[in-house]
């Protein structure tokens, strides 16, 4: 019924040359087991290893379209996953990473989801961190609990970007050209009707992660900033506060001293004092500046990405 659908998917690659041949192993025999056209678009986020020929002396291995987008350097994941949705032609087009957490065996199931059973997005999410460090797995879920409390965009706690949508769903996301980008929140933020499928978490193939802990953090940090403004709210809520706290004491003082005639306290306290309001005025300076800070990288409207070289089935395009 849908063997002329076209499907897409896309895979950024940041050196994965040991899990590229696991992968392909697992997408031949998703092409096997789903008769419809494919088109595999591999955005390489400029690796250090040998990705780039990996792929190239693997492609063949593939049936049908296969796109490959070498970066001029590393712009990081978000800005893969837009490079490869813009590359994207297919009626529904499936993000997934390329060291095979992402388990290729649901791909079928995420794109009957949609042409189907009438859905927009098919999105995934892990029920367990097995074969992950017990601190990254904390992290990850304070980071959640974090997220919903803060923005108004809810997220699944566990939620990947593997995940299918529909061609209206990929325009709007395209469409959406801001700098600090939050794949996980955006994707939540367009709405459209959406299916969890869920799987246990699986070991990456080859290799190790390329985040760290703090690349995670700033990550997690450049996600909230861009999806809430209630830490600005806090400052606000700090300042009226602190005034509030300090019109109570100088008339608590004034009364005290009228009243009884004791004498003001005066070096530890006014010490503790000053370094108290002087500790939240830094917060709340460095709360402004990350918003200032991402607002001025939003007026340059640099480009997300810059392409060394696009190839085709082997061919350069």
């Amino acid at each position: 019924m849908h063997e002329q659908t076209k499907i897409s998917l896309v895979i950024p690659c940041f050196n994965e040359a040991g899990n590229i041949p696991g992968l392909l192993k697992e997408l031949k025999a998703q092409q096997a087991a789903e008769s419809y056209r494919w088109e595999f678009i591999f955005v390489d986020d400029g690796s250090a290893d040998q990705t780039v020929q990996v792929l190239e002396d693997a492609q063949k291995e593939l049936t049908g379209k296969v796109l490959i987008v070498e970066f001029s350097r590393n712009f990081g994941k978000e800005a893969a996953i837009l490079a490869g949705l813009e590359h994207s032609t297919g009626e529904v087009v499936v993000v997934m990473d390329a060291d095979l957490q992402d388990p290729p065996s649901l791909i079928g199931d995420m794109v009957r989801a949609i042409l189907d059973d009438g859905f927009d997005m098919a999105a995934t999410h892990r029920v367990d961190r097995s074969h992950e460090p017990p601190v990254r797995s904390f992290f990850s879920r304070m980071f959640y609990r974090v997220w919903n409390w803060l923005a108004t965009t809810r997220l699944t706690p566990g939620a990947r970007d593997f995940r299918a949508m529909s061609r209206a769903v990929v325009d709007c996301i395209v469409s959406l050209r801001e700098s600090n980008r939050f794949s996980k929140g955006i994707f939540e933020w367009v709405g459209f009707r959406t299916k969890y499928f869920s799987y246990e978490n699986r070991a990456r193939a080859e290799g190790e992660s390329g985040w760290s802990l703090p690349g995670l953090v700033s990550y997690a940090l450049d996600g909230l900033f861009s999806f809430s403004i209630l830490p600005l709210r806090f400052a606000s809520l700090c300042g009226v506060t602190i005034s509030i706290c300090a019109f109570l004491w100088m008339a608590w003082v004034i009364v005290k001293t009228l009243m009884f005639g004791d004498e003001v306290a005066g070096y530890p306290s006014l010490v503790t004092i000053l370094l108290f309001v002087s500790g939240i005025q830094l917060l709340c300076l460095g709360l402004i500046g990350e918003y200032l800070g991402r607002t001025y990288q939003e007026s340059k409207a640099r480009p997300h990405y810059l392409v060394r070289r696009v190839h085709q089935n082997g061919e350069d395009v």
